[in-house]
């Protein structure tokens, strides 16, 4: 594996004008950014705290069912995905992820009053519909903020939220469950539910108030900071196009580095929903096994133990590919480390050592994330950027329907999650082989988009 196929050098000292543009697009966008992801990716993963913790029970599900329910999610999700980033592309994304937050956060609330399985296939698929475009969305938006040489730093920063969700959420999931019958006589799953919702709405009401849509109109820059901010984006448009690449959807549906792309994130985005999903309810399984119990608060904290150290690995692993240039192996290896943990995680005969194999497989697979995310927009523009990013998020998240319905229907039928976790470990293993190849071929080819990006 050649380590200069993605990025030959490190990024260059940058100007004062520079360095102060960056760090207050950081502390002034991205926090409120990776804000939404947070409410975003709990309301979208909240019903796997909300199964073995009543939900499940009440609602009679198999384990295939809740599978189902949970991957349903993202038929309506995928359907709507590129034309919602075109439309955020048309309208500007302050009012696309505005509007987006505060649907979802409606659609969510109905989850409070959910009555069975068919009800609750409904409502994840209207969740999915509401939330299209969301993710990709605001890839695009800190990426249209910030020139490539930054923009992994600042995605590492915006995919934070991400762990933390599980970090903060699972144990406030946990809190929210513990409250059985205190409004209104709700279950305790469903005002979690309720809570968790409620969030997205109002934060989507100050979105509309406090996102900007580019550098020209933000006051909180100076002149000189808008100038250089604004040039910068311009001479990086026009050394893209200049390489061949075009701002166009066409072009982005045409790209096989596009679809290439899209298969190495649908193998983490396999792993990433198969741990989600299922987290809680192995946890649940294992405290069987070994004779212990635990409250749902308790089991909130041990859901929440793999993703701090993820988070910490994200940073320092986004970190070095700042600072050395983005290769290669920062992409593939983390990879194949999930492909080797996640199957482990069932084989070892403690809750410890599950949990720290678990541990593992997270730290692997956001340590690659915020990396591989600088990418598509090395080599897409313009229309094309807004089409390529939310292609390549669209096949990935078929990951999102396959891998809960995939890992349920094959517990169902081995009586075990062992061959399940062993599917996950092979679709991550494919994503470092595909990307190994993608920087080969663009090495042999002299393609600007991996080889030259980073020198820009």
């Amino acid at each position: 594996m050649s380590g200069d196929t993605v990025n030959r050098s490190a990024a260059p000292e940058a100007p004062p004008v520079a360095r102060s543009a960056i760090r207050k697009v950081s502390i002034r966008l991205v926090p409120f950014v990776a804000l939404m992801f947070f409410i975003n990716y709990l309301d979208r993963t909240a019903i796997g705290f909300a199964a073995p913790n009543g939900m499940n029970g009440d609602l009679a599900l198999s384990a295939a069912q809740f599978g189902f329910a949970s991957g349903v999610f993202f038929i309506g999700y995928i359907l709507l995905e590129v034309p919602s980033n075109l439309a955020l592309h048309k309208f500007g994304a302050r009012r696309w992820l505005a509007r987006i937050m505060v649907s979802w956060g409606v659609v969510a609330l109905l989850f409070t009053w959910v009555q069975n399985f068919e009800q609750l296939v409904a409502l994840r698929f209207l969740l999915g519909v509401a939330e299209a475009g969301f993710f990709p969305g605001a890839i695009l938006f800190l990426s249209l903020w910030v020139p490539s040489q930054y923009r992994g730093r600042i995605l590492m920063l915006f995919y934070l939220a991400q762990p933390l969700t599980t970090v903060i959420g699972a144990p406030l999931a946990g809190a929210l469950i513990q409250q059985h019958g205190v409004f209104f006589g709700l279950e305790g799953w469903r005002f979690m539910f309720m809570g968790v919702a409620v969030p997205a709405i109002v934060v989507g009401l100050i979105a509309w108030f406090y996102l900007k849509d580019k550098p020209a109109d933000a006051k909180w820059l100076t002149p000189e900071e808008q100038t250089w901010l604004t040039g910068a984006l311009e001479a990086e448009r026009e050394t893209t196009e200049a390489h061949g690449e075009h701002p166009s959807v066409k072009h982005a549906f045409k790209s096989g580095r596009v679809w290439t792309l899209s298969f190495i994130y649908f193998g983490f985005i396999y792993g990433l929903y198969a741990l989600a999903f299922f987290l809680p309810t192995i946890i649940d399984g294992f405290q069987a096994a070994a004779g212990t119990e635990f409250d749902v608060f308790e089991k909130g904290l041990i859901t929440a133990i793999p993703y701090l150290p993820a988070a910490v690995a994200m940073y320092f692993w986004s970190k070095d590919a700042s600072k050395r240039g983005l290769k290669t192996w920062h992409i593939a290896v983390p990879a194949v480390l999930g492909a080797v943990s996640i199957p482990l995680a069932l084989l070892v005969d403690s809750p410890a050592a599950t949990i720290a194999v678990i541990t593992v497989t997270a730290c692997a697979i956001f340590a690659a994330l915020p990396n591989f995310w600088t990418l598509p927009t090395r080599f897409l523009t313009g229309a094309a950027a807004a089409a390529g990013v939310a292609l390549i998020n669209t096949v990935g998240n078929l990951a999102g329907f396959s891998a809960p319905y995939i890992t349920g229907a094959v517990h169902d039928w081995t009586g075990g999650y062992e061959v399940a976790m062993a599917v996950v470990g092979g679709f991550m293993l494919l994503s470092a082989v595909l990307m190994v190849a993608l920087a080969r071929r663009d090495k042999r080819s002299a393609a600007p988009d991996l080889e030259e990006a980073g020198a820009r």
